[in-house]
């Protein structure tokens, strides 16, 4: 003989579990729908205050993409002349850098994947040459020495460059736009087998490429 329990004494359901069994009805919903019933879900666990699952949930990557996303329609277009000059499209301003800063910022432009510091010297010869097509009357002695010590992990010099070129964009716009335009810095977290745990630290600038336009050299 079934016993009904008391109502006060019924389970509470189980969050998680209604989400998953539901996601099976989901699965030939339009793209309009599916944002309505997550829009729903964030609502419910914010009313719950548990940001932290819904950090969880949502993962740091998709994160950054969907801050990226936001952003899309207030940043600026950046234009490269074809004598190298960095021009944002929206306020028709220069953002005013030496030729090895220029050099710096243009190696990190030329890779959108990022590269970490450690790893400069592999960069070497493709900085050197950015560099000589900037300051063309340089003594060449003079660019290498300055491009050895920017490519060695060692020395400060990296640092101080990104330090300049983030204070060049910072002086042009807000912090958080700045951020989109800066040498910045990105961590990813690598797993190998079921011990190693390893990070790269790369250093990356995050402005979506298509927002970059290069004029005809």
């Amino acid at each position: 003989m079934n016993e009904k329990m008391p109502a006060g004494l019924l389970p509470k359901p189980n969050f998680f579990v209604i989400f998953v069994s539901s996601m099976e009805s989901y699965e030939d919903d339009s793209p309009e729908l599916l944002a309505h019933q997550l829009r729903i879900l964030v609502r419910r666990l914010q009313a719950l205050d548990r940001n932290d699952l819904l950090l969880s949930a949502i993962g740091v990557p998709t994160l950054e993409a969907l801050r990226i996303e936001a952003a899309k329609g207030t940043l600026s277009p950046l234009i490269i002349t074809s004598d190298y000059r960095l021009i944002l499209e929206a306020t028709h301003t220069e953002v005013v850098l030496s030729p090895v800063h220029k050099a710096v910022y243009l190696l990190f432009l030329n890779h959108p994947e990022g590269i970490e510091f450690k790893h400069l010297t592999s960069y070497r010869s493709e900085l050197l040459s950015l560099y000589r097509r900037l300051a063309p009357y340089m003594e060449v002695e003079r660019m290498e020495e300055t491009v050895d010590r920017l490519t060695n992990p060692l020395d400060n010099a990296i640092n101080e460059k990104c330090s300049r070129i983030k204070a060049a964009f910072s002086a042009l716009m807000d912090e958080y736009s700045a951020s989109y335009y800066i040498i910045g810095s990105h961590t990813t977290r690598h797993v190998e087998g079921s011990s190693r745990i390893w990070f790269r630290r790369l250093k990356i600038i995050t402005l979506p490429r298509r927002l970059v336009k290069w004029q005809e050299r």
